[in-house]
């Protein structure tokens, strides 16, 4: 039977044509922060120069802040933002040594999160402890697990940092929508070629993807924009971080983006560009100062187009075909992926 509407000039019912749709097609995705849980992946929280040795800033985080400080010993560490004592945050607060000192009432935490010291000299009480997250600092970033303790590694290039030069930016808006949207960029084959211009120099590669629990990679060689040949491999690790590396015409590119998440339907871009430094010489500075340009250009020209798709999106995949094979096996692994909030109650 056909649908009906009524007519805004007659107020009677108008049939619709057989063909047009009574329901749309396709079934919901988990967002962030349904039922209060986040998915339990590394999230960069800022940059390591954001945050120099006995400094402490504040960051949201999940559906909370946190605070990151870096004592005496140089390790940067992030833990929920409020006080156990009566709730100050601790971002305006000071690093004493490799403690973090509120501003209100000059109590200690220590590198554990728990109270070490209170100001009059009253017994530190047992349950005033800070949640602490376990945290890495990579690539010029400050990382977060969501969890008490990670289940994965952030991956790293194929070359030893000693080899490389790394170049880190902290993209300044925040996007309209939850990281794994941006993630669910890189097993989107249609996206690579229609979006980014990219000619595949051989089928789709959805059969050499390699899949484990938490994350996937595949090699791409095509041709990229401007017929620039690219042999990469790229993949995603957990929920929140893309990565690249391989040849881009005649020089290798490594290149990784961490989706931060800074509430629940918002991400923030963390991206860091990798290169050969070379042999120091003034030539090999000029070649890399050179290549950097182009491999900045290459990220944000990608990125941007990207960004108003991103913004606007409302996701919820429906009719998919053959070339979505890998994309609809990556939105079985984020249906299935582990989600927890074990900070919820140190962090609001």
């Amino acid at each position: 039977m056909a649908a009906q509407t009524i007519s805004k000039f007659t107020r009677t019912a108008v049939d619709l044509p057989e063909e047009n749709p009574s329901e749309r097609v396709g079934n919901l995705m988990p967002a962030e922060g349904d039922d209060g849980l986040f998915t339990q992946s590394w999230f960069p929280i800022c940059l390591s120069s954001e945050v120099e040795k006995g400094q402490v800033r504040g960051e949201a985080f999940l559906d909370g802040k946190v605070i990151v400080f870096r004592g005496d010993d140089g390790v940067a560490r992030v833990m929920s933002a409020y006080c156990p004592h009566v709730g100050a945050d601790l971002s305006i607060g000071a690093v004493v040594g490799n403690q973090i000192q509120c501003a209100f009432h000059k109590w200690e935490y220590g590198g554990d999160g728990a109270c070490v010291k209170t100001a009059i000299g009253d017994p530190a009480p047992e349950k005033a402890r800070l949640f602490k997250f376990p945290t890495k600092e990579q690539y010029g970033v400050v990382w977060a697990f969501n969890g008490d303790a990670p289940d994965f590694d952030i991956p790293n290039f194929e070359y030893d940092d000693d080899h490389l030069a790394i170049r880190v930016f902290r993209f300044p808006e925040l996007l309209n929508c939850d990281p794994w949207v941006f993630a669910a960029n890189t097993p989107d084959m249609q996206h690579f070629k229609v979006v980014h211009k990219t000619e595949f120099a051989t089928e789709d590669p959805h059969d050499s993807v390699t899949w484990d629990d938490h994350g996937f990679r595949y090699q791409v060689i095509a041709a990229h924009q401007q017929g620039v040949p690219i042999e990469w491999t790229v993949g995603i690790r957990g929920t929140s971080i893309f990565w690249q590396e391989g040849p881009y015409g005649d020089f290798w590119i490594g290149g990784m983006v961490g989706f931060g998440l800074p509430r629940p339907g918002k991400h923030e871009l963390f991206a860091v560009l990798a290169l050969e430094k070379g042999d120091g010489s003034p030539e090999s500075k000029a070649l890399l100062e050179q290549r950097f340009e182009t491999a900045e250009m290459l990220m944000t020209r990608t990125i941007g187009e990207d960004i108003d798709i991103l913004n606007t999106i409302k996701y919820r995949p429906g009719t998919l075909t053959a070339g979505d094979r890998t994309l609809g096996k990556f939105l079985q692994y984020l249906r299935r992926f582990p989600r927890a909030h074990p900070s919820s109650a140190f962090i609001k």
